[in-house]
């Protein structure tokens, strides 16, 4: 009978499996609804969710958003999670979706406002009214991204893309009294927002 110790398992092959583990494991705390495994789960690919979203935005405060995002949609999305692909890539998925939100939702800020500061009143050439639209463009812009999300995305949609509510609410998953309420959260600070930087 041979007395030699029996060789432990090298690092290189019991990192997987203690990592398959600990997903497993955060992905049944997700499921359930619990803290300490949203908590892990941050931890776990907060820097990854980080990194992609700054090389997706141009924007460090758009994608700091964007992380805030995906881990508190995390809890929810996580009940569609069939495993067809792994947890990291099932996270960095919902990232790039919230990123595109941010993206397009840039742009259509940017062209309204150049809507805005383009169009003339009166029909002619005016340049004191030219440079207070700029500018007043400039401040909308700047309060809007101030707003919390969920108001920025309702007034987005209603007020600058000019959707109706019952079309903004299907496209939020969110009912169409809710898109209501956040739309006149979202008016009710933007005025606080543009009168505090002296906007008439």
């Amino acid at each position: 009978m041979s007395t030699r110790p029996r060789t432990r398992p090298s690092i290189v092959t019991a990192l997987p499996l203690a990592d398959a583990a600990a997903e497993a494991a955060i992905v049944d705390g997700l499921r359930a609804g619990r803290l300490d495994a949203l908590a892990a789960a941050f931890d776990r690919w907060h820097v990854r969710v980080r990194v992609l979203a700054r090389r997706l935005l141009s924007d460090p405060a758009s994608a700091e958003d964007v992380v805030q995002e995906v881990f508190a949609a995390l809890t929810r999305a996580m009940r569609g999670f069939r495993g067809e692909v792994d947890v990291e890539t099932f996270i960095l998925a919902i990232a790039v979706k919230r990123a595109r939100h941010h993206q397009r939702a840039a742009g259509v800020r940017r062209r309204a406002m150049e809507r805005l500061a383009d169009q003339d009143r009166f029909g002619r050439p005016d340049p004191e009214q030219d440079t207070y639209r700029r500018e007043l463009g400039r401040r909308l812009e700047a309060a809007l991204d101030r707003l919390p999300v969920a108001q920025r995305e309702a007034f987005v949609l209603c007020e600058v893309e000019e959707l109706t509510s019952p079309r903004a609410s299907d496209i939020v998953g969110v009912p169409e009294a809710t898109i209501r309420t956040r739309l006149f959260h979202a008016r009710r600070r933007l005025r606080e927002l543009l009168v505090g930087e002296g906007v008439e």
